[in-house]
């Protein structure tokens, strides 16, 4: 049976020039709602495997600007799906990468309704201008909790459990040197080599406790960090970095800090950036759909701001682009932006 949709639709959200402003609660983002052991976390709320085909198929079929491709598969045998804008070979591209880690679900959500949107004819001029590509669920099995290990301590209810590792207990966002794994082979064989893409934004999320000046983070970024990336590849990252931060800091509601990640090309916005050149950015949204730490798990009242803080990435993302805006952004903020920091609950990890 098909899953419910997450309530917050496009409608309402987002208008001709932009995403609009829909009430959001404050609270939601500042000071929680955490996940304390007193509510029920509901995965049954999110789009499931299935589901999503579902959902992407119909899409497909309504839309003329978007073709849907499958990369590869899964441990397990599910398809991989790749949403594909292609208006013109030469034009930029960037690709949208979402669930290398299974239980990091709500930046899906995000990218489904931005699909959607991109059907109803409000960004057609930007379509000629800009390629979009968008791998929704490259952890199927970790998002539906197909795996070869206990799930017993994870804290979610609603018919299954989300896991950051694949069905082998394997981190595909450490596998992108030795790429053994198919989910991984297939982001690289089908989708990195094959297309020409100028941008990439990896879309994750991180535990519930990160905080910048004393305040709960909505989310935090970083741009390439391994000293293989080639200047001109770094310097366009952190261009990518300052069309988002300025997107989401100017809602009155998003508040973001810099990540403290990882230097090692095994890291996906690493690899990506020494091994094709694409500039890249990290984006880790505010908490997990589900984990076996509490305090990593978000509560769901949150659910909405997180996922409108993914559509106003994607959008604020392709449209820059799509104008050539992005070549001229400042990029200082990255020279004041403060590192996150961990209030004592447990290390992040992207």
């Amino acid at each position: 049976m098909k899953k419910k949709v997450l309530a917050l639709s496009l409608t309402g959200l987002m208008a001709l020039g932009g995403i609009a402003s829909a009430p959001i609660s404050v609270g939601a983002v500042g000071e929680g709602p955490n996940y304390g052991g007193n509510e029920s976390i509901q995965t049954s709320i999110l789009h499931t495997y299935d589901s999503m085909v579902d959902f992407l198929k119909t899409q497909d079929a309504k839309q003329t600007a978007m073709q849907l491709e499958v990369i590869g598969k899964t441990l397990k045998g599910r398809e991989i799906y790749l949403a594909k804008y292609v208006s013109n070979p030469n034009n930029p591209t960037i690709l949208f990468l979402t669930q290398q880690h299974g239980n990091e679900q709500l930046t899906t959500e995000g990218a489904l309704e931005f699909i959607k949107h991109l059907g109803t004819g409000k960004m057609k001029g930007v379509l000629d201008n800009v390629n979009i590509l968008v791998i929704p669920m490259l952890n199927a099995d970790g998002a539906m909790g197909d795996v070869d290990f206990s799930l017993d301590d994870y804290v979610a209810d609603g018919g299954r459990h989300l896991t950051r590792y694949n069905a082998d207990g394997a981190d595909l966002n450490r596998d992108h040197v030795d790429k053994k794994y198919p989910e991984t082979q297939a982001l690289h064989n089908n989708v990195l080599k094959k297309y020409k893409i100028d941008y990439m934004i990896d879309l994750h999320h991180q535990g519930t406790q990160s905080e910048r000046d004393g305040k709960y983070v909505s989310g935090s970024l970083l741009y390439p960090t391994n000293k293989n990336v080639k200047p001109e590849v770094l310097e366009r990252s952190k261009k990518l970095g300052a069309i988002v931060f300025n997107a989401v800091d100017s809602t009155g509601w998003g508040h973001l800090g810099k990540y403290d990640g990882g230097n090692g090309e095994n890291i996906g916005r690493n690899g990506a950036a020494v091994q094709y050149d694409i500039s890249t950015l990290l984006f880790e949204m505010r908490g997990m759909s589900d984990h076996y730490y509490e305090s990593y798990a978000i509560g769901q009242k949150s659910n909405g701001y997180l996922i409108k803080q993914t559509i106003t990435t994607l959008d604020a993302s392709v449209r820059a682009i799509a104008d050539g805006s992005i070549k001229t952004v400042d990029t200082s903020f990255w020279d004041t932006l403060p590192v996150q920091n961990t209030r004592p609950s447990g290390e992040e990890t992207e």
